[in-house]
């Protein structure tokens, strides 16, 4: 498996940019996992169903299979969050992960770029970041800048600098 993420402020279209080059690297034939981090509480079952009436009462683990798709929600009741190490071990094995977020993690990572946006660049600081996914020309990058609608560059970048998962999680330990 390897490894890459897409970092940048909240309004600078990760989500988008990953729904238009996850089905590009699928063309070419790779398996891609997605790992989003999310910075608020969230719900992925729904008042009224059964998973959600066993969690809130008190189910540590609900797994809900059908024929089609399965789902396993972990509730943490107080536990600290769980670092990306732990969560990526839960994985499927697939070609490539992508991760959304975890922009103070050391892997690989693509940055996402709106002037509009009005937050500096995230690369002068990160060296872990490759490349810049931007809507806008910038000069003074230190490392390759690629048209945020260009989405097959976009895959390229991505599958160029994913990094094995057993040498980004071997550098995370070492930090």
């Amino acid at each position: 498996m390897r490894i890459i993420g897409l970092a940048g402020w909240s309004g600078s279209g990760k989500t988008t940019l990953l729904a238009k080059v996850i089905p590009r690297l699928v063309a070419r034939g790779l398996e891609v996992s997605t790992l989003k981090h999310a910075h608020h509480a969230f719900d992925v079952d729904q008042p009224g169903k059964d998973s959600h009436t066993h969690r809130m009462a008190g189910a540590t683990e609900v797994l809900v299979g059908s024929a089609k798709r399965w789902a396993l929600v972990h509730e943490l009741r107080g536990q600290a969050e769980p670092a990306l190490r732990a969560l990526l071990e839960k994985l499927s094995p697939v070609d490539l992960v992508l991760v959304e977020g975890y922009k103070r993690e050391p892997h690989p990572k693509l940055e996402v770029y709106r002037a509009s946006v009005g937050k500096p660049l995230m690369h002068p600081d990160d060296p872990a970041i490759v490349a810049i996914a931007s809507d806008a020309p910038l000069p003074a990058a230190r490392v390759p800048v690629v048209d945020i609608d260009n989405i097959d560059r976009v895959a390229d970048i991505l599958m160029r600098h994913a990094a094995p998962i057993a040498a980004v999680l071997a550098h995370a330990e070492s930090r």
